[in-house]
């Protein structure tokens, strides 16, 4: 989506929609597989119940919660190692708004959110190297 100088571009326009998750009693090694054949580099992690806050599972938290501290990606828990709660954009708020969050936050990419369903994800990356904003 290229913008014309009047439109203004929302989260929702750039998002990707598929979402790919996880359980948090999954072990890091089941999660590092799961990334490793869908080919991303986080996963969403699932809602324990209604009120429970999203989490999310980023290649760094491997590398403090497993490589640094010598455990064993076979005894340790996505919900030991994972940031929770989740740092989330609203489906309509302004890119320029959500690239500004998202840098100020020191966080690579978020969950976008939606009637309080998480219905994509943004990255700093894919905001420019996988839509046509520039």
């Amino acid at each position: 989506m290229v913008p014309d100088s009047t439109s203004i571009v929302r989260a929702r326009d750039v998002m990707h929609k598929t979402i790919k998750s996880i359980d948090g009693m999954a072990t890091a090694r089941e999660a590092a597989a799961k990334m490793r054949s869908e080919n991303v580099t986080s996963l969403l992690v699932n809602k324990r119940n209604a009120d429970d806050a999203w989490g999310i599972l980023v290649v760094q938290d491997f590398i403090k919660g497993v490589i640094i501290s010598g455990r064993s990606p076979a005894e340790v828990n996505v919900y030991e190692i994972m940031t929770k709660p989740v740092i989330t954009v609203p489906a309509d708020m302004d890119i320029r708004y959500v690239a500004r969050l998202i840098y100020q936050a020191g966080i690579r990419r978020a969950p976008v959110e939606e009637g309080g369903e998480i219905v994509g994800m943004i990255s700093l990356s894919s905001l420019i190297l996988d839509n046509e904003l520039f």
